[in-house]
């Protein structure tokens, strides 16, 4: 299913393998460098994969030989999975590029999406992504990351929501590098079931906050 709104196309493509859609990120990439393609947006959750940013160091990683995939974006190591919806902007920036700015529009764009479900998230100074503040049930908490790369003015990777995934997966690794804080998902802050279906339509209706 696509959609488009703002001048921003959103496709749905259901559950794709990591090295299929980094394969379609860079085609779309191609796409909209060169004027043949506007702006999309994939939307998209993965088999359960870890993959590693270019800050990624070697106590991060898994110690029971998890397979890892090494990619091009910032940041450090995280998992994808069933049970997150993943989106990966293929956009243009305006010159001059801020990239800074970028990734807070993003981020507000997932703050506002917690919002909607009742979830109060937020920013953690020096930390990128969205965060559940610390509170009685433990310290703050990731509920969405955000790992980018910018190439010829367009954008590359974007950002992952946990919904109701099974969040040991991350205990294999230090997510994001970050060692004193958790990770979390809108089902487990909650308390009730909300599938990648429920959030979807949500995510795209928010979409356009994130284009300059």
């Amino acid at each position: 299913m696509t959609t488009t709104t703002s001048g921003l196309t959103a496709v749905r493509a259901g559950v794709l393998d990591y090295t299929a859609a980094w394969d379609e990120q860079r085609r779309l990439h191609d796409a909209v460098v060169s004027g043949e393609s506007g702006d999309t947006v994939l939307l998209l959750e993965h088999p359960s994969v870890y993959t590693a940013g270019k800050r990624t160091e070697p106590w991060d990683r898994p110690m029971d030989g998890t397979p890892v995939v090494d990619v091009d974006r910032g940041g450090k190591i995280t998992w994808h999975g069933p049970g997150q919806l993943v989106g990966y902007p293929i956009l243009r920036l305006p010159d001059p590029i801020d990239v800074v700015a970028y990734v807070r529009r993003v981020e507000q764009m997932l703050i506002d999406v917690c919002a909607e479900f009742g979830l109060t998230a937020g920013r953690v100074e020096g930390r990128s992504g969205v965060w559940v503040p610390e509170d009685d049930r433990g310290p703050a908490r990731k509920v969405a990351a955000i790992g980018i790369r910018v190439a010829q003015g367009v954008t590359l990777h974007g950002f992952s929501i946990n919904c109701d995934c099974d969040l040991t997966h991350f205990d294999k690794i230090v997510p994001c590098g970050i060692r004193d804080a958790g990770v979390t998902s809108l089902s487990a802050e909650l308390n009730r079931p909300i599938p990648v279906t429920d959030v979807l339509p949500v995510v795209e209706t928010h979409l356009p906050t994130i284009t300059p």
